[in-house]
């Protein structure tokens, strides 16, 4: 099944994620204003769109990009596995 229906599932077909959201569910080691430290050094490669152009407008990831970002790193770890184990 595809990363992207998978997560519309989830979601309940919510276009755009809340950043609290993200944190919770797929980063909860880190604090908000650390996801969005990460986010902005580019450390944690995701986009973020922001619903107003205001600093203090809320963000979020767009559904399609957190299923691309889920499937590269989904990728890099299965290339690590066969790596260490053929």
């Amino acid at each position: 099944m595809d990363t992207t229906l998978m997560l519309m599932a989830r979601y309940e077909g919510r276009p755009i994620l809340p950043v609290e959201v993200i944190c919770k569910d797929f980063f909860p080691h880190l604090t908000r204003e650390k996801f969005l430290r990460k986010v902005a050094d580019g450390a944690i490669k995701l986009p973020l769109v922001q619903i107003e152009g205001s600093q203090k407008s809320a963000k979020g990831v767009d559904l399609r990009d957190l299923a691309a970002y889920y499937d590269e790193r989904r990728e890099a770890a299965r290339k690590e596995f066969h790596q260490l184990h053929g």
